[in-house]
C-alpha cells in the first residue's frame, strides 16, 4: 500500500471546501475570509470554461491558486513534522514544504469537485493571532457534523493551518504518520516517499493532459 493511502477517513476529503450555506451567528474576520475563499472556489468549479475532464488540470490549478491564499501550507508542514522540523536545514524546510503542499493539493484539493456538500458557517473564537472558525457540514436528511477550521493571522490575513472533523485533526493525523515513519526510517527515507508520490501525481497529470 502506498504512503498515506486510506490513512485519513474519507470524510476529510470534503473538509477543505464545501458549498457555503446560511450564516446563523455573529462572525468576525476569520470567518469572513474563509467564507470568501470558499465562494471563490465554488465560482471556479461552476465556471463553464473550466468544466469537463479535459479541463481537470486547469481547474485544479485554479483551485490551488485560491487555496494558497486560504491555507498556510508552510505552517501545516512545519507542525506536521513536529520536533523533527528543528533538526532540518532551511533548504530542507523549503523542500519539505513544497512536497507536503503537493501532497495535500493532489490528495484533497484535486477531489473537491467530486462533492456537492453544504457547509453552514457559525461563529469564530479569536485569541490574539489564533482563531477557530466553527461550521457544520450537512450530510443529507437533515444531519450534520461539526467542522472546525484552525486559523492564524499570517501575511496580513487569516489563514487555515488545520481542519478538525469530530475531533479528528488533519494535521495531527499527518504528524502521527510522519513520527511512525521516522521511528524506523531516516528523514531522507521520508522525503523519498514524498518524492515517489510526487512522481505519481506528475504521471497522473500527464495522462490527463494527454486525453485533452
Amino acid at each position: 500500500m502506498g504512503l498515506y493511502r486510506n490513512t485519513v477517513p474519507l470524510i476529510l476529503l470534503v473538509l477543505f471546501f464545501a458549498l457555503p450555506g446560511v450564516q446563523n451567528a455573529w462572525a468576525g474576520p476569520p470567518t469572513d475570509q474563509l467564507r470568501d475563499g470558499v465562494e471563490r472556489v465554488v465560482a471556479v468549479l461552476k465556471d463553464p470554461a473550466l468544466r469537463g475532464e479535459a479541463k481537470v488540470n486547469e481547474r485544479n490549478a485554479a483551485v490551488n491558486r485560491v487555496a494558497d491564499e486560504i491555507f498556510d501550507f508552510g505552517e501545516t508542514a512545519k507542525q506536521a513534522l513536529g520536533l523533527h522540523w528543528a533538526k532540518r536545514t532551511p533548504a530542507e524546510h523549503e523542500e519539505f514544504v513544497h512536497l507536503f503542499t503537493e501532497l495535500l493539493q493532489h490528495t484533497y484539493l484535486s477531489k473537491v469537485d467530486q462533492y456537492n456538500t453544504e457547509m453552514t458557517f457559525h461563529d469564530d473564537m479569536v485569541d490574539g493571532t489564533q482563531a477557530v472558525v466553527r461550521t457544520t457540514l450537512l450530510l443529507g436528511k437533515g444531519g450534520g457534523v461539526s467542522l472546525d477550521y484552525r486559523m492564524h493571522y499570517s501575511r496580513s490575513r487569516w489563514q487555515v493551518y488545520d481542519v478538525s472533523f469530530n475531533g479528528i485533526s488533519l494535521l495531527a493525523s499527518y504528524r502521527s504518520q510522519f513520527n511512525r515513519i521516522l521511528r524506523t526510517d531516516t528523514y531522507e527515507g521520508l522525503v523519498a516517499r514524498l518524492k515517489s508520490r510526487q512522481l505519481e501525481f506528475a504521471a497522473s497529470a500527464a495522462r490527463s493532459a494527454g486525453g485533452q
